[in-house]
This record gives structure tokens, sequence and C-alpha cells, in this order.
């Protein structure tokens, strides 16, 4: 009789492990998306001409740092891919060490208000309305309280990204919560075997892994020039395995095969 029981049970386990997987594109095996912070120099200088002599897009995420000589830039590579996500105004973060402006006595109220703000100038660049988010430092609190929630319930961004380490890639896509979407934060000096480690570690879980990178070859938490190349490289000769989108391009992707807004956090 018990073998009866288990049976049934262990078909109920096996449908639910099923449903955490995503078909990605293509018959690709897993998915990788290349994540940009703080709209840097060095991004323009030296990222965005490899990204384009491999033929690949990323996501951006920008900042009021954005000027007169960069716009233009930045409206090209839209035009042509690349997505522009919202990093804030002026990237408030915990502390004033490497950041010019406390988070510390911001409001939720007063952090959504930014994001709104910093939603209308990107709209002047781009002309598209509804966009991701990246929190300033990967950090979910201001003024020692945790935004999420509130930035959930406004409605002003559908999906936005964290941090994490180099284990911090999905693969129980049921759970995965769309306003803490997990990402690999380089820490600066990473090397380009790394970098494809981390990419192989996507590889082999068939899931989808997130790098958030700054500088390449200058700037600040930087990667060489070297490493970034060599990690561009290797995703060009895996382009039959892995898909490779911007960040609201995979998660609308996930979002129809598993309704992440659904899910209850």
């Amino acid at each position: 009789m018990k073998i009866i029981f288990i049976i049934p049970f262990l078909i109920v386990v096996m449908a639910a492990q099923a449903q955490q997987r995503v078909k990605w594109p293509g018959d690709k095996k897993s998915a990788i998306i290349l994540t940009y912070d703080d709209a840097l120099p060095s991004q323009l200088k030296v990222a965005v001409p490899q990204l384009k002599t491999a033929k690949l897009t990323a996501t951006f995420f920008l900042t009021s740092d954005i000027d007169s000589i960069s716009i233009p830039q930045w409206r090209a590579l839209s035009k042509n891919g690349v997505e522009l996500g919202n990093h804030t105004v002026f990237h408030p973060c915990a502390g004033t060490d490497d950041n010019p402006v406390p988070s510390d006595h911001y409001t939720a109220y007063q952090i959504i208000r930014e994001i709104e703000v910093m939603d209308r100038f990107l709209y002047a660049v781009d002309g598209r309305t509804k966009r991701t988010f990246a929190y300033p430092c990967a950090e979910t609190t201001v003024g020692g309280k945790d935004y999420v929630d509130s930035l959930r319930k406004y409605t002003l961004v559908k999906y936005a990204r964290a941090g994490g380490d180099s284990s911090a890639f999905v693969t129980d896509f049921v759970h995965l919560d769309p306003f803490r979407v997990p990402s690999y934060g380089l820490e600066g000096g990473e090397t380009g075997a790394q970098l494809i480690a981390f990419v192989k570690k996507v590889q082999q879980s068939g899931g989808v892994g997130i790098l958030m990178i700054h500088g390449v070859g200058g700037d600040y938490i930087t990667i060489s020039s070297q490493a970034h190349r060599e990690l561009i490289r290797y995703l060009e000769t895996q382009k039959k395995k892995i898909w490779m989108p911007t960040f609201q391009q995979g998660m609308n992707y996930i979002n129809k095969q598993i309704p992440l807004h659904a899910q209850k956090q």
C-alpha cells in the first residue's frame, strides 16, 4: 500500500521540479545577461566596442551622470537593441565613502520618486516608457528600511536587479522574486578565466546568470579590458548554446513561461 502512495508523490515532486525549468529560445541550454552600472566612460570606450564586435547586446543601468557628450552615444545604442535601465538620479547608498549621496535619511517615497524622475530623464534619451531597475550598491534598503515592497506596489518598474556572488544564478524560477533578481556582482580585478568559469557554471545548471559589471579597463570596481575581452570572446563561441538577451527581454521571456507577478514573497 505504501508504494501506491509513494509513486503519486514522486510524480508530483518531479512535475514541480520540471516547472522550475525554462525552455530557452532556439533550443539554447541556458541564458547569460550582461549588465553594466553607473554610465561609466570606460563602458562606452572599451566595453561597447567589444560587444559590437561580437554582436552581443547588454543592459546599461544609467544615472544622471550621463551628459551632453554621452547622451547621443546612449541614444544611438538604444536604437541598436541595447537596453537603458534605471539606476536612480543620484545613486544614493549607505555611507558616503564611495558615493556622494548617502541614503541614510531617504524614505521609501523619496527613493521611488527619484526612480520616477530618472525614468522621465531616460524617456528623453530613448523614448521608452517601461524599463527595469537596478538597486544602487545592490542595496534594497534606504534609511535602514527595505523598500522592495513599496517599489513593487508602486508598479513603476516590472523587474529589479539585486546583487550576489558567483553562485548567484537562477535555476528555481517558481520562487524567483522579479524585484530581487540576483546577479554576480563583480568586485573588481576578476580575470577572464573567473568570468568564464561563472558562465560555465550557469551552462551546467541550465539556468540564467546575470553579471553586474562596472569599470572595464578604467573607472572603478574595474576588470581589465583583457578580462572583458576574454569573456566576450567565449560568449561569442557559445551563441548556439547560450541565449544572451537584455535584462528586460530575459525577464519578460521567463515571466511568460512562469508568471512571476503571481509570486507572493
